[in-house]
């Protein structure tokens, strides 16, 4: 839940920033000045490159969630052996343990997205977010196949 408030938050403060920088891209604009114009209208182009990443990124965390929910309910869920520390996270050598166990079931599996998204659990255990991030896609992907 607190990282849905987080994600709540960052997407009002992204949502303030496209306001303030937008309304002073108008004004540049409204110079009627070349520069004014120029520059006014650069600076509109990153509020609308914001709210579509923003926007891009809130609708796959809403589909992985739905995904993990699905999956959860079937009572698939993977269960990783890891050792945990005081703080909650793993150990970098059990993560790392458990996601070369996970990555070779994902290559034997190419097809399956449990596998897949075991393994984007096992990346982001691993903190390699970016591997995490594709290994979900994929998951999502191949869950729409079916």
């Amino acid at each position: 839940m607190t990282s849905k408030f987080f994600a709540f938050i960052m997407g009002l403060l992204t949502l303030l920033y496209c306001y303030l920088l937008g309304s002073q891209a108008i004004r540049m604009i409204e110079t009627g000045k070349v520069v004014g114009i120029a520059m006014g209208s650069l600076l509109l182009f990153f509020p609308v490159v914001a709210i579509v990443l923003t926007v891009r990124e809130f609708i796959f965390g809403a589909a992985v969630e739905k995904l993990g929910r699905k999956i959860e309910a079937a009572g698939q869920w993977p269960v990783f052996d890891l050792e945990i520390r005081p703080s909650g996270r793993p150990t970098k050598a059990s993560a790392a343990a458990e996601f070369e166990r996970q990555k070779k079931l994902a290559e034997a599996k190419p097809d399956d997205y449990l596998s897949w998204f075991a393994l984007g659990l096992a990346y982001d255990a691993a903190g390699d977010r970016r591997r995490a991030r594709e290994a979900m896609r994929k998951s999502l992907q191949l869950a729409n196949r079916e």
